[in-house]
């Protein structure tokens, strides 16, 4: 069985979905720690005319020391988010499908979530269902595993029962590839796709939010992702 770990980001880029595809289970680590600097769990890229869109989610962070992801509550202070709903429906107001996703984004950004946590998870289980992932995704903090850097994985490995954990290639110089396999798990690297798809607004930029593709290309995001390169 093969298993993959990934943060739960805001409005994640197509390889965050394609890892998940692969897999058998994708464990969400909620419960590591909140990175102290710029991070992509608060902070994505869409595109507008002008180009690169950057979007980026105001948390508490203040004397309140080191967080897990899963404790970091969002500041509402402010009109970010009729700004952010604002300038996304601007963006994408020539799109073809901005209508059919136009509730969920109005609903994203009115909810009011309190948690970071819960509004990266509805934006995430969103995607998942217009990409048709089929893949089982626990939650870290469902596990009740409390170790850290490479055994953290083997743990989870374990509670899971998988025997192949999976990876992109970057992250093989970071992993303790003789651990792994003193623990009987196998490991599998790969390089996302370099996906190009029907964009607004001139020159193609890789590697944006899931929601550019959506909305641009309807129900084909799906088959876009999952196409054999």
């Amino acid at each position: 069985m093969i298993l993959s770990t990934n943060q739960p980001y805001l409005f994640p880029y197509l390889g965050f979905f394609y890892k998940a595809h692969l897999s058998d289970v994708f464990v969400i680590l909620d419960t590591v720690q909140f990175p102290r600097g710029t991070t992509w769990l608060t902070r994505n890229r869409f595109k507008n005319d002008q180009g690169t869109l950057w979007m980026t989610i105001p948390v508490w962070k203040k004397g309140l020391g080191l967080q897990k992801i899963n404790q970091v509550r969002i500041c509402h202070e402010g009109y970010w988010a009729k700004k952010y709903l604002t300038s996304l429906k601007s963006a994408y107001s020539k799109s073809p499908y901005l209508k059919d996703h136009l509730m969920f984004l109005e609903e994203i950004f009115s909810t009011g979530h309190e948690m970071l946590i819960n509004m990266n998870l509805s934006i995430i289980n969103y995607f998942f269902k217009q990409f048709g992932i089929k893949t089982k995704t626990v939650l870290l903090s469902e596990l009740g595993i409390e170790a850290k850097g490479v055994q953290l994985l083997v743990e989870i490995c374990r509670r899971t029962g998988a025997d192949h954990f999976l990876a992109q290639s970057p992250t093989k110089k970071y992993l303790d590839m003789d651990f792994l396999q003193s623990a009987h798990i196998k490991t599998i690297f790969f390089h996302p796709p370099s996906w190009v798809y029907p964009q607004l607004w001139g020159d193609f930029i890789p590697n944006l939010s899931a929601l550019d593709p959506v909305l641009n290309c309807g129900p084909k995001a799906s088959e876009i992702l999952k196409a054999e390169f």
